[in-house]
């Protein structure tokens, strides 16, 4: 019993200390890149001031650049207070441009680095070709410079260094606030004919901070009522730290319209905040509900349909060891009616449907906030995270969560007659760490249930 025991144990030190190990690696790689990119501009300015003949103003542009930059990293620390009230006030321009600065100048560094990577190997292969040329004629080749390669590698340098800058400050000031409604129609296996055609509107990730105002969740906020919406929903992320308001969040979403009332459950940031208790109150006192690790039986037309919601589903304990997700939730899947869960997390989708439950609402991803798309592939960042990013996906019903392989709705072909089980992840409304969004636009959406 005792060796089983120190077996165990051990088995579990070693998961915990991975776990840590591959954290700190990660950490450390990103601080890594973060101090590379910023000594890369450091010494650039350093380098292009150096030619200016008035020396007092040489020492003053330099001078202004130290200070902004130490006003930088003091409020980028400062952002990652999440459980602590900010020492700087997150509307201030100062917070604005420090996510700004860290984001577009971490890309221009990675991109010029890239251009001088392409830079250095083409002239390597360049040079063994010549090699390879003298030694089969037994002469000696005489290379001769390429005023055109330099040219060439010259502006791909400046263009890789100014275009994340452009593509930032586009993020910002366009896209960030070009709100999108999203209208999908979702098949329910055996939907009661009632149901057929109940609209629900959905939305996600407000994160009501300096990066987003309240009046821009007002507006948000009337697109939603302007759906005509059946059942109104908002899972999770109202706020991004703790000192963020929460109450104007909440405030604003009492606005939302619809018979079936307003719903929601918590995110990982009101966790960050230690906010989950108070957004449960001020939900309650606006006469809305927060639906945590419980159930409501709604109808609709005469059907009815279980409307779930959890808090933000951890995958891992605090100390690193894989858990499950939805755990004690058995009890509230309905077997007579459709199940509806909001749940913050799309990685608890497995489960949702290893348990039964035909529709999952889910945020969280930001649809990875930047996306770009290569060769008809689109990349996005938070496909680290999880597989599913954003939209439409599907698994088979009542099938455990470790044998289905996840796969897009869009592209899924099944029987039509299989049950299965559906997942929306809503790109949400804000950012987190940089306010830009690039191919993300902000979402809103629209779900219409049909019989599958």
């Amino acid at each position: 019993m005792r060796a089983k025991l120190r077996v165990g144990l051990g088995a579990r030190l070693t998961v915990n200390w991975g776990f840590f190990f591959l954290r700190l690696v990660i950490g450390l790689s990103i601080l890594a890149l973060l101090f590379l990119s910023q000594r890369f501009w450091y010494r650039a300015i350093w380098q292009a001031t150096a030619k200016w003949r008035v020396t007092a103003l040489r020492v003053a542009a330099r001078l202004v650049y130290v200070l902004i930059l130490l006003a930088i990293i003091l409020t980028v620390a400062d952002g990652f207070r999440m459980g602590h009230r900010h020492l700087m006030p997150r509307e201030a321009m100062i917070a604005i441009f420090s996510g700004l600065w860290f984001s577009s100048a971490l890309f221009a560094f990675l991109a010029v680095k890239a251009v001088r990577v392409l830079d250095g190997l083409w002239s390597l292969a360049k040079r063994l070709l010549f090699k390879r040329a003298a030694a089969a004629s037994s002469k000696a080749i005489e290379t001769l410079a390429d005023p055109s390669r330099r040219y060439f590698f010259r502006t791909a340098t400046i263009a890789a260094g100014a275009a994340p800058f452009l593509g930032v400050m586009y993020g910002y000031a366009a896209e960030r606030l070009n709100y999108q409604v999203r209208r999908v129609e979702i098949p329910i296996i055996k939907l009661p004919p009632a149901l057929d055609g109940m609209k629900i509107v959905q939305l996600s990730d407000i994160h009501l901070s300096g990066y987003m105002p309240r009046t821009q969740v007002r507006r948000a906020v009337d697109m939603a009522n302007d759906l005509g919406a059946d059942l109104a929903v908002v899972t999770g992320d109202f706020i991004t730290g703790a000192g963020d308001p929460l109450a104007d969040c909440i405030d604003e979403i009492r606005n939302l319209r619809a018979p079936l009332g307003v719903w929601g459950c918590n995110g990982n940031h009101e966790i960050y905040a230690r906010a989950e208790d108070a957004a449960q109150h001020l939900f309650a006192q606006a006469g809305m509900k927060l639906l945590r690790q419980e159930n409501s039986v709604l109808f609709f037309k005469g059907a009815a349909f279980n409307l779930m919601g959890v808090d933000y589903q951890r995958e891992r304990t605090p100390g690193g060891l894989k858990q499950q997700t939805l755990l004690g939730m058995e009890a509230l899947v309905r077997h007579d009616m459709p199940n509806i869960l909001l749940s913050h997390n799309p990685n608890s989708f497995n489960r949702a449907a290893e348990l039964g439950i035909e529709l999952s609402l889910a945020g969280h991803t930001h649809g990875g906030q930047v996306q770009v798309e290569i060769l008809d592939h689109r990349l996005s960042p938070a496909r680290f995270i999880t597989d599913y990013v954003a939209g439409l996906y599907a698994r088979p019903l009542l099938t455990p969560a470790r044998d289905a392989r996840d796969a897009r709705h869009e592209s899924l072909k099944v029987d039509p007659s299989a049950a299965m089980a559906q997942i929306y992840v809503n790109r949400g409304l804000g950012t987190v760490g940089a306010p830009v969004r690039l191919g993300v636009p902000p979402e809103i959406t629209l779900i219409v249930l049909r019989p599958s």
